[in-house]
């Protein structure tokens, strides 16, 4: 396994996930509902693979130190964190303009 391209796959997998988020939110925002709901979907599947990478370092690393960590490592942690909450976020919000239009 070669480390750094997992941590920039996890990077991008994250990102893309945070992007489909706020753009289902824009969505929403527009009464498009059926849309945010594909962008949340298409959000949940990006961050399905990248924790599925986050997994797969932590599984290589055995709670041994053999995965160096460093900042880039710590950056795709922070990305992948972020992009779950503005993610969970997003679908409460969702929720609510569904609500204020119905």
């Amino acid at each position: 396994m070669n480390v750094d391209n997992v941590v920039m796959e996890l990077i991008v997998k994250s990102g893309e996930a945070r992007s489909l988020a706020m753009e289902a939110l824009s969505h929403a925002r527009a009464g498009n509902f059926d849309l945010a709901e594909t962008s949340l979907g298409s959000s949940r599947e990006s961050s399905r693979l990248a924790h599925k990478m986050q997994t797969a370092l932590i599984a290589a690393d055995s709670g041994e130190g053999k995965v160096p960590v460093n900042l880039l490592m710590v950056h795709a942690q922070d990305h992948l964190m972020t992009s779950i909450l503005a993610q969970d976020m997003v679908e409460e919000m969702v929720r609510l303009y569904q609500r204020l239009d119905g």
